[in-house]
């Protein structure tokens, strides 16, 4: 791997950079959700639902709070440690604030899939919905980054000489 050549806080001012660009990403699909989910409650039909939906209402638009609150943290935490030399702490904290927030906006995703499906459909339908959008975020959030990092954590513990070609052309 050829490394960077930056210094500390060159690395913490490019990893909180980065962090930042992703939470932009994330942030702009947290407020739709909880856009979605505050106007649910001043529709025609809202006054309909059972216990069951009202509390997976209730519970996701919580979740969604949670997400954002998370998502946004690491600009506050920002706004408090201006200038004084945490970056590095800054960017690990943030991190996790973040992948706090990840979780709690799968949760809140797959609840709003659990409510709407239920709603629309049925309630057996809604539980398989909210379990396939939990499956997939959770794969594609978690699981498929964890097999990304194992497999070059493996890749890069092997020499490069006696490493197999890569992907489909062979080449690297």
């Amino acid at each position: 791997m050829k490394e960077r050549n930056e210094t500390p806080l060159e690395r913490a001012d490019r990893n909180f950079s980065e962090l930042l660009q992703e939470l932009r990403v994330i942030q702009t699909g947290v407020q739709f959700l909880f856009a979605f989910l505050l106007t649910l409650a001043f529709t025609s039909r809202f006054p309909s639902l059972d216990t069951v939906q009202r509390a997976t209402y209730v519970t996701t638009l919580l979740l969604a709070v949670l997400a954002a609150a998370l998502l946004m943290a690491p600009a506050a935490v920002h706004r408090v440690l201006f200038q004084m030399g945490a970056k590095r702490e800054l960017v690990q904290i943030s991190s996790r604030l973040a992948g706090y927030g990840m979780a709690a906006l799968v949760l809140a995703l797959t609840g709003s899939v659990l409510l709407v499906v239920d709603v629309t459909l049925d309630r057996g339908s809604g539980i398989a919905a909210a379990a396939g959008t939990f499956v997939v975020c959770a794969g594609l959030w978690a699981v498929l980054p964890w097999l990304l990092r194992r497999s070059l954590v493996t890749r890069r513990a092997v020499p490069e000489e006696e490493r197999e070609p890569a992907g489909p052309g062979r080449s690297r």
